[in-house]
């Protein structure tokens, strides 16, 4: 028989206020730790506020509208902000929020095809006041309470490789080779053959001995060692950033974030995208059916990415139970639909959890004043992007590898004696970083589990509820002909 994590043990009586209201001792942790996992968080969550304006501003709309770099740069740093902060004050759990990846890239390279970047923001607002509805009225809860045991584990694993695949490839460990077979590849050509990796290579050393070692702090030592080291070599070297300015293509250089600091540290933020949002949609262009299979999608992938993740961060944090619930679980529904609508508002796409919180909660972060922390520098970087931007991706990435080790631990909590419970649970873990996606990865299970626990002699112990979601998966991932059968593109 399978046995669940257990949540930390009270370790003590509150010792104030603050201790009080968020449970720091009652969870066995402190301030100190508190404040240290907010700053891993925000470290490895950084990259978004440069990230998410390169995807948005990557893509014209119908229109042929474009947005701006920097506007939406201070949005996402605004929106994580904020809504990191309310959803630890709310939940006081250590969850950091950001701009999705993958609903992001949906909305910059699919949505926009067909209406104009204020559409597009209206549309992520209704995918939000949706997934606020089912999460209000407890729809959401008792979806989340009809998956398996087992799936929920499995979920929580598949992030663990997920988490680490992002990192492999952030770093340059891991590349498209661009042939058919094999699709990836080590390094360049086979060969560790940059500057940036090998500093990656020797950053995952590092941090993973100080882990492994019980190090207080370990991993933020080890992002802030990997972070000097880097700017001491960029000072020497001038390795430069892998695309320039102009174009021409380095293939030694830094991925993302140059190591260096040029100009002001401090600048103020463009504030224009907030609340350039328009319901009125031009049916003349863009169709009823193709905006509600535009919603369609947009709730499945922001509904099960955020529900799969706060499972996998809740049992990594040992706050879940023998169920995979944590404290505030509807509380938390709520404010991750609430993320959306404000991602929505702000023209900085939907606001959801982050998978990277899972650094946080690997240096201790228990409560949601890391939550506050990690909000609070968020607000900060709107006005100190040059700083925020120092710390290089692939520096980042070595913390995202050891967290990606620790949630996969959890697979010795689930009995794989059982073949039907086997391959849903391998689906679920494989198919999330093949496909870059969790929503795909939790489909993948949903519907195996159905399909192959019913027609083994097993159907009385699925939930109708699980049926009903598997069956909307199997809408999910026909979409596309399902859109051409109408006529429609998305």
């Amino acid at each position: 028989m399978t046995t669940a994590p257990s949540p930390a043990p009270a370790t003590a009586e509150p010792k104030n206020a603050l201790d009080r209201f968020f449970e720091i001792s009652k969870r066995g942790s402190t301030v100190g730790t508190e404040i240290r996992g907010g700053l891993v968080t925000f470290v490895t969550m950084a990259y978004i506020v440069i990230l998410n304006p390169i995807i948005l501003t990557g893509a014209a709309d119908v229109d042929g509208t474009t947005l701006n770099f920097s506007a939406v740069g201070a949005a996402t740093a605004l929106t994580a902000g904020i809504m990191t902060i309310l959803f630890g004050l709310v939940t006081r759990l250590p969850f950091g929020f950001a701009a999705g990846l993958g609903i992001n890239a949906f909305v910059a390279f699919s949505v926009v095809g067909q209406v104009t970047w204020a559409e597009a923001m209206a549309l992520v607002m209704i995918n939000g006041t949706v997934i606020v509805l089912l999460a209000a009225t407890g729809l959401r809860k008792l979806i989340f309470d009809a998956v398996p045991f087992q799936l929920k584990i499995a979920i929580t694993v598949g992030i663990g490789f997920f988490i680490a695949f992002i990192g492999f490839v952030n770093s340059g460990f891991v590349t498209a080779t661009g042939a058919a077979s094999p699709p990836v590849g080590l390094g360049i050509g086979g060969s560790i053959a940059t500057v940036p990796t090998v500093l990656f290579v020797a950053t995952l050393i590092l941090t993973g001995i100080l882990v492994a070692r019980k190090v207080k702090g370990g991993l933020l030592i080890g992002l802030v060692s990997g972070t000097v080291l880097a700017v001491i070599v960029e000072a020497i070297w001038h390795l430069g950033p892998q695309i320039g300015a102009d174009g021409a293509v380095n293939p030694g250089g830094w991925s993302l974030t140059v190591p260096a600091l040029t100009g002001s540290p401090v600048s103020l933020p463009d504030l224009s995208l907030i609340g350039a949002v328009d319901f009125g949609f031009d049916f003349n262009k863009v169709s009823l059916v193709a905006l509600v299979m535009i919603v369609f999608t947009l709730v499945f992938s922001n509904f099960f990415d955020a529900m799969g993740t706060m499972t996998g961060l809740a049992k990594e944090a040992g706050l879940a139970d023998e169920k995979g619930d944590f404290p505030r679980i509807k509380s938390a529904l709520i404010v991750e639909g609430v993320g959306a609508i404000a991602g929505g508002a702000t023209s900085s796409s939907s606001s959801t959890v982050f998978i990277e919180s899972g650094a946080g909660i690997g240096e201790g972060a228990r409560t949601g004043l890391a939550n506050v922390v990690t909000g609070g520098i968020f607000l900060l970087a709107m006005f100190l992007t040059p700083l925020t931007s120092i710390v290089p991706t692939e520096i980042a990435a070595a913390a995202l590898i050891i967290v990606g080790a620790m949630m996969m631990a959890q697979i010795k909590y689930i009995d794989l004696s059982d073949f039907s419970v086997l391959l849903p649970v391998f689906l679920t873990v494989t198919v999330m970083p093949l496909t870059y996606s969790i929503a795909n990865g939790i489909g993948a299970g949903f519907v195996s589990w159905v399909l192959v626990q019913s027609l083994s002699g097993k159907a009385k112990r699925i939930s109708p509820l699980l049926w009903a979601v598997a069956a909307g998966f199997v809408l999910f991932f026909a979409r596309g002909p399902i859109e051409a059968l109408f006529g429609v593109g998305i």
